[in-house]
């Protein structure tokens, strides 16, 4: 899977400059987007101080009702 596919509209607006919860600089970008049922994780890495964390969207059932046909 290359980013370009984690990436598609059909899982919402990529979150930009994300304060990173350590020092509080803007990350411009997730590094890694993961979308699953009913939530989306985004990890994130701080290139100031280094810190990472994890961020989940989660989604009520009626976000949930266009799943994809196929993988």
């Amino acid at each position: 899977m290359t980013k370009s596919d984690m990436t598609r509209s059909d899982i919402g607006e990529i979150p930009m400059q994300n304060p990173c919860a350590q020092c509080g600089t803007p990350i411009p970008l997730p590094d890694w987007i993961e979308p699953g049922v009913g939530r989306i994780s985004y990890l994130w890495k701080c290139h100031a101080c280094g810190y990472r964390f994890e961020a989940i969207a989660i989604f009520d059932h009626a976000a949930d009702e266009h799943q994809p046909l196929a993988a």
